[in-house]
C-alpha cells in the first residue's frame, strides 16, 4: 500500500512540473501549486506510513478524496476541452489525469481498509 501512496504522490508531482512546461504561465501556477500540495501531502502520508502505517493509510486516503473531489467538480472543464472550446489549453486533461489518480488510490485505501477490518473480525473469533 505504502508503495502506491508514493507513486501517487510522486505522479502527481512529476503532472505539477509538466504543467509548467506545457501550459501558459496564470494557468501553470495555480496548476502547479495545487500539485505541490496535493501531491507534497501524499508524499508525506507514505512517509508517515513508515512508522505509523494506518494513521498514513487513512491520511493519504482522506486527501485521495479531497483531490478526487475537486476533480469532479472540474468535469465540466473537460466536457468543453472535448467539445473544441480550449481557453485554458490542456488544463482541464492535466486535472483529470490528477482525479483519476487521486480515484484509483481512494479505492485501493478502501479496499485496505476493508480488509484489515475483516482480518481484525476474523482474529477476534479465534
Amino acid at each position: 500500500m505504502r508503495f502506491f501512496i508514493f507513486l501517487s504522490g510522486a505522479a502527481i508531482l512529476a503532472m505539477g512540473g509538466a504543467a509548467m512546461r506545457v501550459l501558459a504561465r496564470a494557468d501553470s501556477l495555480g496548476f502547479f501549486q495545487g500539485a505541490l500540495t496535493l501531491g507534497g501531502g501524499l508524499v508525506i502520508c507514505g512517509l508517515f506510513s513508515i512508522k505509523m502505517h494506518w494513521h498514513g493509510v487513512i491520511g493519504a486516503g482522506i486527501l485521495a478524496l479531497l483531490g478526487a473531489a475537486r476533480g469532479l467538480g472540474n468535469l465540466p472543464g473537460l466536457a468543453k476541452f472535448i467539445t473544441g472550446d480550449r481557453p485554458h489549453g490542456s488544463t482541464p486533461l492535466l486535472e483529470f489525469g490528477v482525479t483519476l489518480i487521486c480515484l484509483l488510490l481512494l479505492v485501493k485505501v478502501i479496499r485496505a481498509l476493508f480488509q484489515e477490518r475483516v482480518r481484525r473480525m476474523l482474529e477476534s473469533e479465534e
